[in-house]
């Protein structure tokens, strides 16, 4: 069976490939699996609609927006539940494994016993390299046939292609996708041209969602009960309260109402207005990159909205009414369109992908740059080299990996290389939101090659140093490998490049 699967930070969404059409899988009555992990004091996990049924347990501690620790995470980055210790890696293959099982047992997929789950997984545009392998390795270990690894925005502008055809013209090719999830937000520039997608460019929010507009509302609520006389269980109460009114906020929605019997007080009542002003600012984060974009769409002019088709709103946060009021505020009226299935779209879009009668084909490009810090001049300057310039485009499915080399003479016995990826360069030197890579440490000296305390050995200058050739993978998720050789010797390591300390 052929499945788009979107790990959501709140939820996760399934949707199957069927004639045509992409029905959203079920999960005991309920269109979404909950992005939940539960441990207890004696080291029992649970996960998804089992860790839900034990949130409100005593004894049992949740972890929520597991996604949201992928941003800085890399392959030893642990995780504390209930006082015990877990590699993050595991937590999330034992995760999907279990997402696995249920789509099995408890979904109305009719996916029999051990029929294999052929998949298109996503994630956020600006993810690093560092989330685009754990998030594939997970859902590779926990036994999925995983056949494409997309972005989130790009996935979900198949969905429109699915839906809203019609309305892209010669004049009018461009859409562009406002993707606002539980914790983060994207923004991406699609050209459509018959069935073939094409990412112009990509900006994003790491740290931006459905979870900061709880936290945001909560304050609120705890400026007028008294932020002393809140312990963390409650506040975890009332955080969940809080999501769950916003969740019930309409267009017609005039007053907000929120439950604080568990801190021995009426309810809470404020206006509508008052939940808008204490998020506006962060609506207005996105409206800012989104201008972003079509001023600068990968190309030498500004993009004019007339050659824009419509701005494509989709994610769970996505629903909350302020979100469309701000944007047509910004953008007009007539072109702001929100998904029907906000929550599910990405999925949808997903298994749309995968449809191989739809002749669906996306051209997408990295939303980030990648490059590596080096010694210039005889190690008295460093520089930037910009290796995987942001935009590049990537290799289609099926076709052949993009290859980067870099050849020159080693100048030290040790190579210590500082990899990051940024959202921009500045003057050449990354800017923006910047994530430092692990140091990638690799021996020039023949002598080295069988040293496994690198880290703990002297870095010293080297005249007698080989020929290197530097050899970079890039996969048609944008994962990246990095493969170091020597010559004539022909010794070679290859690394993942994996989230560390700049």
């Amino acid at each position: 069976m052929r499945l788009g699967i979107d790990f959501g930070t709140t939820h996760t969404v399934a949707a199957v490939v069927d004639r045509g059409n992409y029905p959203v899988v079920s999960f005991d009555g309920v269109d979404a699996w909950p992005s939940l992990i539960a441990g207890n004091t004696a080291g029992k996990l649970r996960f998804g609609l089992d860790a839900a049924a034990v949130r409100h347990t005593a004894g049992w501690s949740v972890l929520r927006s597991v996604k949201r620790l992928l941003d800085d995470a890399g392959p030893d980055t642990e995780v504390c539940l209930a006082g015990h210790h877990y590699p993050l890696p595991e937590l999330l293959s034992g995760f999907l494994a279990q997402l696995r099982s249920d789509l099995h047992r408890r979904s109305n997929a009719g996916l029999p016993k051990r029929e294999r789950i052929e998949a298109a997984i996503s994630v956020p545009a600006n993810a690093s390299s560092a989330q685009r392998f754990l998030t594939l390795d997970a859902f590779t270990r926990a036994g999925f046939d995983v056949v494409a690894l997309l972005n989130e925005p790009s996935a979900a502008g198949f969905e429109y292609a699915h839906r809203y055809r019609s309305t892209i013209t010669a004049k009018r090719e461009y859409v562009l996708v406002y993707d606002l999830g539980g914790g983060t937000f994207d923004a991406s520039l699609l050209k459509m041209t018959g069935t073939r997608n094409e990412v112009v460019t990509s900006q994003g929010i790491r740290h931006l969602g459905g979870d900061d507009f709880d936290e945001a509302i909560l304050g609120l609520v705890l400026d007028g009960v008294g932020r002393g006389a809140v312990d963390d269980p409650t506040r975890e109460a009332l955080l969940e309260e809080c999501a769950a009114r916003k969740e019930a906020i309409g267009p017609n929605t005039r007053r907000f109402l929120a439950d604080l019997s568990m801190v021995g007080q009426p309810t809470f009542s404020c206006g509508v207005d008052d939940v808008y002003a204490a998020c506006a600012p962060l609506v207005q984060r996105t409206v800012d990159v989104l201008a972003d974009v079509l001023r600068d769409p990968g190309r030498d002019s500004a993009l004019a909205w007339s050659d824009v088709a419509g701005i494509y709103v989709v994610g769970g946060a996505g629903n909350f009414p302020l979100v469309s009021r701000m944007l047509r505020a910004a953008f007009g009226d007539k072109r702001v369109k929100r998904s029907p299935h906000p929550f599910a779209a990405t999925a949808i879009g997903l298994a749309g992908f995968l449809d191989k009668e739809a002749g669906y084909t996306l051209s997408e490009r990295l939303s980030r740059h990648l490059g590596v810090f080096r010694e210039a001049q005889t190690g008295t300057d460093i520089v930037f080299d910009p290796i995987l310039p942001k935009d590049t485009t990537l290799p289609a499915e099926g076709e052949q990996p993009l290859v980067i080399t870099r050849t020159y003479r080693a100048a030290h016995n040790i190579g210590r290389f500082r990899f990051v990826e940024c959202s921009q360069i500045v003057d050449g030197r990354p800017d923006g939101d910047v994530t430092p890579c692990a140091p990638v440490l690799f021996p020039f000296d023949p002598d080295l090659q069988g040293d496994r305390q690198l880290a703990r050995r002297p870095v010293i200058r080297w005249d007698a140093g080989p020929d290197v050739e530097e050899r970079y993978v890039i996969t048609p998720g944008g994962a990246v490998e990095v493969s170091l050789t020597t010559r004539p010797d022909g010794f070679t390591r290859r690394f993942r490049l994996a989230r560390g300390a700049a």
